[in-house]
């Protein structure tokens, strides 16, 4: 068993090493920028240049702290057109376009001294005075000239550099402060263009970063306890995940041990007295259990229970509001008192899921020779059930709690808002919405590597209940 544990565990490793690969791809694909949402601020407006490179250092400031200007892995297989620095480029909208421009021109230098000039000509724009003569055509000017960023196109982005020449042509006030910077825009564009080379596509290329990348950046913070800072109140993930998962961890863990507490002995009296009425009751009730969302139990249990249109005997919301410096009991008490409603409508479905696998795995052990020569030796019912029957009945049990692991962190996304739960449901549903992906992506390596442990576990209870089962 030793050596089974010992090969699982190392088995592990690489099962963790490819889920933290897919979790890392999925988190540098995600949409949005969440440097801008951590900013909450826009680049740009009306202020002067000034202006624009303070807050454009604040960017690349905290675009560092969060170690967002390394490379993103190792190593990169790619083409001669691809640049070993466009990771350096602060904004992700702006490496997309230059690498599509890299790509269909061949020539990453050009492209490279198109997007200086581009934002050359963007900083002279910001240091035009602001007056009625200038006001609106150098806002049209701000907006053109930031399309440009966006735009590999080339029809598109000439058509562009057409309005810009037209703008300034109609404006000599602008146009003789910024004339430099926009010929030179104008004709960066066209050396791209002219000097094009699309055989760099097919010449392969690796570039070799090292250790210092986001990939091993972000897998060694984990490892070592740092998930990161949340993106909605910049505080650090591990301190929000402990204030929401202590809450789902106490519901989940009483929700299962009450859901086994009474599953169990449920599924052995409908194997045992199968086809009677006390059966058919049991499998009616729970199943009608079943059937009812749990979204709408609680509302009517807090319609009729928690003060809504009858009686007001249960808190609906909340987990009480006494301070953490109330005697223990008091803040004990008050607790259980909230979440007497969650907790039931957590736990009530499985009644019927878990009873019915105990019901069948009893059934099927029932039907074996050994029972049949355990009764003939003249033994009790109870004994030949709990005794016998019992343990070698929990093999589907077992297999349903390996899922318990990632459950137990999980929270509840219904539950938990329709209660007012600060459990790990609700922050992982604000989380999603707000785009808070650190969150997100802890706990879902979390869920990943407790599903794993409880597979594992699952695997040494086999053993446990039935000793015909053996690993070697």
């Amino acid at each position: 068993m030793l050596q089974y544990i010992l090969k699982r565990l190392i088995y592990f490793v690489p099962t963790f090493i490819a889920i933290s690969l897919v979790t890392f791809l999925i988190s540098i694909n995600t949409p949005g920028d969440p440097i801008e949402n951590m900013l909450n601020q826009n680049v740009g407006g009306e202020g002067r240049s000034g202006e624009k490179i303070a807050t454009e250092q604040a960017y690349v400031e905290l675009r560092h702290q969060l170690g967002f200007d390394l490379p993103l892995f190792y190593f990169t297989l790619t083409n001669k057109t691809y640049s070993d620095t466009l990771y350096r480029v602060p904004k992700k909208t702006h490496r997309d376009v230059l690498a599509r421009l890299s790509y269909k021109y061949g020539n990453w230098d050009d492209v490279a001294a198109y997007y200086r000039n581009i934002r050359k000509f963007e900083m002279a724009l910001y240091d035009v005075d602001i007056n009625e003569n200038t006001s609106e055509d150098l806002r049209k000017l701000k907006d053109m000239t930031n399309s440009l960023y966006l735009e590999y196109r080339e029809n598109v982005v000439d058509n562009i550099i057409n309005q810009i020449e037209t703008t300034l042509n109609n404006n000599k006030e602008i146009k003789n402060k910024v004339n430099p910077y926009f010929l030179a825009l104008k004709n960066s564009i066209l050396r791209v263009i002219q000097n094009q080379n699309v055989v760099n596509r097919y010449i392969p290329v690796i570039y070799w970063y090292g250790l210092n990348n986001q990939y091993h950046r972000w897998l060694s913070n984990f490892l070592t306890g740092n998930f990161g800072i949340s993106y909605q109140d910049k505080r650090p993930v591990t301190s929000v995940l402990y204030d929401a998962i202590k809450w789902s961890m106490l519901l989940s863990v009483l929700s299962i041990i009450i859901a086994y507490l009474v599953a169990i002995p449920l599924g052995v009296t409908s194997a045992v007295k199968k086809g009677t009425k006390t059966e058919k009751i049991i499998t009616t009730a729970l199943f009608l259990l079943y059937s009812l969302p749990n979204f709408w139990v609680a509302t009517m249990l807090i319609m009729f229970f928690g003060g809504g249109d009858y009686l007001d005997i249960f808190p609906s919301f909340g987990l009480g509001s006494l301070s953490e410096d109330a005697p223990f009991w008091e803040r004990f008490i008050e607790t259980v008192y909230h979440i007497i409603l969650p907790l039931f409508c957590l736990t009530y479905a499985s009644f019927a899921f878990i009873s019915r696998q105990m019901r069948g795995g009893m059934l099927n052990v029932l039907d074996m020779d050994y029972i049949r020569t355990a009764r003939a030796k003249g033994l009790s019912q109870k004994v030949i059930i709990w005794k016998h029957a019992f343990r070698n009945s929990l093999i589907p049990i077992i297999t349903l709690f390996a899922s318990i692991f990632p459950a137990a962190i999980a929270g509840s996304f219904v539950i938990e808002n329709i209660f007012s739960i600060p459990g790990m449901g609700q922050l992982m549903l604000k989380a999603l919405f707000a785009r808070d992906y650190p969150i997100v992506f802890t706990v879902f390596m979390f869920s990943a590597i407790l599903t794993m442990v409880g597979n594992l576990v699952a695997d040494i209870l086999y053993a446990v209940v039935d000793p015909r089962i053996s690993y070697k």
